[in-house]
């Protein structure tokens, strides 16, 4: 399994490099930590078009709402239901139980422009 992330705190991991790939998005540790408790996540419901840095979910926490952006360009095909009753999971675990969306991949070669863990985490350390 690949991660990515972006700058503006999204991950999505890829098992797989083929064009109908399923890809997982969601929020990093760092996005959720600064967010603080998260009590709505709204994404987007399957079938969903998605354009690269397009907007595609929304997160609220006490503190503030966020807009979450694509972080490639495909379409949902689950959304994470789990969020609906218990959106505190993308606090309890950002990258793992408290995933956004799945999606296909409408071209691969997007996650060429987006960072790798060890790229990340010195994008974090800069901030």
């Amino acid at each position: 399994m690949s991660y990515y992330y972006t700058r503006d705190h999204e991950w999505i991991s890829v098992n797989g490099t083929s064009h109908d790939t399923i890809a997982t998005v969601g929020i990093t540790d760092y996005a959720q930590a600064q967010l603080g408790d998260i009590v709505f996540v709204e994404a987007p419901p399957k079938g969903t078009k998605l354009s690269k840095g397009g907007e595609c979910a929304v997160v609220e926490s006490v503190k503030a709402a966020s807009d979450i952006y694509a972080p490639v360009t495909g379409e949902v095909v689950e959304p994470n239901r789990a969020l609906e009753g218990e959106p505190a999971l993308v606090n309890s675990s950002p990258e793992d139980d408290g995933w956004f969306f799945k999606m296909t991949l409408a071209d691969s070669t997007e996650l060429e422009g987006l960072m790798n863990a060890a790229e990340y985490k010195a994008y974090v350390a800069s901030l």
